[in-house]
């Protein structure tokens, strides 16, 4: 239910670094994608650890320019080489943009030969998800989502729910503080439920997601704020907190429309699809 995120960590050391951290303290769950470049510090930190690879889950994501029921194999294997891995755990499609139901294919025949163990989607809006779901032979097992106290996405939640579809959150503490233009680590309302509980902030947000079964991948390079976010196990938020909570809500991404005709364009430009060297 508690992963690490590697997104913009920095260089391959540093990911191996960040990531031997959170082995060490615990954590048995890490999420990379190819565009990220942490793919080959992951492997090198599993490696340097002496953990089985049968112990740790690892979900990573294909490229928007290899999304094609040709390119995404190669690019899956590419992948494997980086991880220095025989299989993934989850592979996901990481937007949904250009030849998505091709690479879907292609995708679902690595499933089958063992190579990743599951299969799911990113970024998807409910109507994409249940298209896909109804006219694929294998249905997205994972859909990974934009969602936090100030974007509670119910509706898609609710469809992902009707499916059995596993709802991932990024950016469960949207932009962090206030001067980044997100405002959930100094909520002055998250504040005093942090108080009541003894918590932190970020602790109070990810026991919030998780209670509503709700898969959360926090990212710190810092030890102590690993341990921190790992330790949600031991309270529960009660109604009132939740009902603070739900007041919240400002319904809309705190970073893009996902459905904007340049979001898109960009996602598909030579900024985007750069692959790590």
């Amino acid at each position: 239910m508690v992963g690490i995120g590697t997104f913009n960590i920095g260089s391959t050391k540093e990911v191996q670094s960040a990531i031997e951290s959170a082995l060490e303290v615990g954590y048995r769950h890490i999420d990379t994608a190819q565009r990220y470049g942490s793919e080959e510090g992951i492997g090198a930190a599993l490696k340097a650890s002496g953990i089985k690879r049968e112990e740790v889950f690892i979900t990573t994501k294909l490229l928007p320019r290899f999304a094609n029921e040709k390119d995404a194999p190669k690019a899956f294997e590419d992948s494997l080489k980086r991880l220095q891995s025989d299989f993934v755990d989850l592979f996901l499609l990481h937007w949904d943009v250009n030849d998505t139901y091709g690479a879907w294919r292609a995708m679902s025949r690595l499933h089958k030969e063992g190579k990743t163990r599951a299969l799911g989607v990113c970024n998807f809006s409910a109507d994409r998800l249940v298209d896909f779901c109804l006219n694929n032979e294998i249905k997205p097992a994972i859909n990974q989502v934009e969602f936090s106290p100030l974007y509670q996405r119910s509706d898609l939640q609710k469809v992902m729910q009707e499916y059995g579809v596993k709802l991932v959150s990024w950016s469960s503490f949207g932009r962090g503080r206030t001067g980044l233009a997100g405002g959930v680590l100094d909520n002055p309302t998250l504040a005093k439920i942090a108080k009541k509980h003894n918590k932190s902030i970020a602790q109070i947000v990810l026991r919030w997601l998780i209670e509503q079964d709700i898969i959360v991948l926090p990212k710190t390079t810092k030890k102590e704020r690993m341990v921190e976010n790992i330790s949600i196990f031991d309270f529960a938020l009660d109604s009132d907190d939740k009902a603070q909570i739900a007041k919240l809500n400002k319904g809309k991404s705190l970073f893009f429309d996902p459905q904007d005709a340049k979001r898109i364009e960009w996602l598909n430009s030579d900024e985007y699809n750069i692959m790590p060297s």
